[in-house]
């Protein structure tokens, strides 16, 4: 036992209904943040003629994604520091302040801000939540649960369009974000009473303030250039390489500071145990991945097998349940397999047969066989899901968990960014290149028909190539024993 460490006493397991208590607790939670990524995006247009701000309007949603995925890391460490449950309290509280001043914003740049303040909210709730099932429940018994949170994202992937949608029309488009007011009270008020009983496993540390102040800035940077780039302004323009410049800079002087800060925001021995390295190296590669597929398998349904926006929805079902599905399957096998990756192994392989499928016959497949290969891709992908984010959780110690959980859902997001950025150019330059957006694809020619079908066979290819670079990441990933109980885990914590 380090000469810092209290003498803390083992946690006594938690019965069953308070464990289920925070589980639900957590689940509304994550609920919170994975509606709002997708029920913004169909009462975008709306919101832009109400405001009279078309041009700004993809700021909307980025605003929000650069604010929660800079400070996703920060939420991390500083629920190592002073808890889970204050921290969750503030994220939510954050995140319900900054869906009101969404709600009330008068102008476009009003609610650009305010989306900016309700990402910083955002950004610690999902991270946090996988954070607390860690606490609660041992590895071996994990998987289970991971089920549980692919289960909410594809909900809010199917739910999250049509309520938009609906509210945008027949209420008013501010009504998509006064829906977080009961659903944040309601987290709020769970969280606030069941994780009074969570083990605590935090710390004294010291929070590396100018360590965050450069990894947030190297994010911004990096990822504004891929929001802009190849929309706003060209990929070899000033503007963008410049942003790259900057943000490769600042990355340099945090790598720096991790090297010589007495106590760094991210601990090299979190940043260099094998485990969360590759783990994180197969997350990064499996999650862009399924995100850009996500965004851009109904431009390759609407614009190339020609169904209406409506139903390219309901065809991208396949993809979502098999999502769910397969994480389910590999939780499950977790608890019982000792060689636990293979499964994931195994459904990689899947999944990149069937994009490969994909590519070689873009516009030769009938709807069915489309729908088969969609639902062996989500199958393949939610098999990778839960097992690195328990390897993760299993290879470091109590008092680490937010720190590495959240560094894992930080380059998950940053490896979402980079592929939607790289597949946009893909399929956007085959279209011209001019941003169009689903809804205008039934106006192609034959030509930019053609054009689309040869940009989807490269988009289905990087996908494969991405699920590729995962597997041999996954490949090279120690597969450590899962601890059995939560206890256990707790005193081994102590030592480290």
């Amino acid at each position: 036992m380090s000469a810092h460490s209290p003498a803390v006493a083992s946690p006594a397991p938690l019965d069953h209904a308070t464990v289920r208590s925070i589980i639900i607790g957590i689940m509304l939670a994550m609920l919170l943040a994975a509606l709002d990524q997708t029920i913004v995006a169909t009462a975008l247009p709306t919101i832009g003629q109400e405001l009279g701000d078309v041009e700004h309007l993809s700021w909307v949603v980025s605003a929000y994604l650069l604010a929660a995925t800079a400070v996703t890391p920060l939420y991390g460490k500083f629920s190592d520091i002073h808890g889970r449950r204050i921290t969750l309290l503030v994220s939510i509280s954050v995140f319900i302040v900054g869906s009101v001043a969404c709600a009330l914003a008068p102008t476009m740049l009003a609610l650009i801000l305010a989306r900016a303040l309700q990402g910083l909210g955002g950004g610690g709730l999902i991270s946090l939540a996988q954070t607390i099932i860690a606490d609660v429940v041992s590895p071996k018994e994990r998987g289970r649960y991971q089920g549980y949170i692919a289960s909410v994202f594809v909900t809010s992937s199917v739910v999250g369009p049509v309520l938009g949608g609906l509210f945008a029309d027949h209420l008013h488009w501010s009504v998509i974000f006064w829906i977080n007011l009961p659903l944040g009270l309601g987290a709020f008020w769970m969280v606030w009473g069941a994780l009074r009983r969570l083990p605590r496993h935090d710390r004294r540390h010291r929070l590396d303030v100018l360590g965050a102040v450069l990894m947030v800035g190297a994010t911004v940077a990096a990822m504004l250039a891929l929001t802009w780039g190849g929309t706003r302004y060209p990929w070899d323009s000033a503007e963008v390489l410049g942003l790259f410049g900057v943000s490769l800079v600042l990355w340099v002087l945090f790598a720096a500071r991790l090297l010589t800060a007495a106590e760094p925001l991210i601990p090299l021995a979190v940043m260099l145990n094998p485990v969360v390295g590759t783990g994180t190296a197969a997350a990064f590669c499996v999650m862009g991945s399924f995100i850009g597929l996500s965004i851009y398998v109904p431009v390759y349904l609407e614009g190339v097998v020609g169904l209406s926006a409506s139903n390219s929805g309901l065809a991208l079902m396949p993809l979502m349940a098999g999502t769910v599905t397969g994480a389910n399957i590999a939780g499950r096998f977790m608890a019982r397999m000792t060689h636990y990756k293979r499964t994931p192994l195994v459904g990689l392989v899947i999944a990149a047969a069937a994009l490969v499928g994909l590519a070689a016959y873009p516009d030769g497949l009938p709807l069915w066989l489309v729908e088969v290969a969609l639902a062996a891709v989500g199958l393949g992908l939610g098999t990778v899901l839960p097992v690195t984010t328990i390897s993760i959780q299993n290879a470091v110690a109590m008092h680490q968990l937010g720190t590495a959980t959240g560094c894992m859902n930080f380059f998950r997001s940053l490896g979402s960014a980079i592929v939607v950025a790289g597949f946009g150019a893909i399929v956007l330059g085959a279209i011209g290149g001019d941003g169009r957006s689903p809804e205008t694809l039934g106006a192609l020619t034959p030509a930019m028909r053609d054009g689309l079908i040869g940009a989807f066979h490269w988009m289905f290819l990087a996908a494969a190539a991405g699920l590729a670079l995962g597997f041999v990441a996954l490949l090279l990933m120690e597969e450590r024993p899962l601890r059995s109980g939560a206890a256990a885990h707790a005193k081994e914590a102590l030592v480290e």
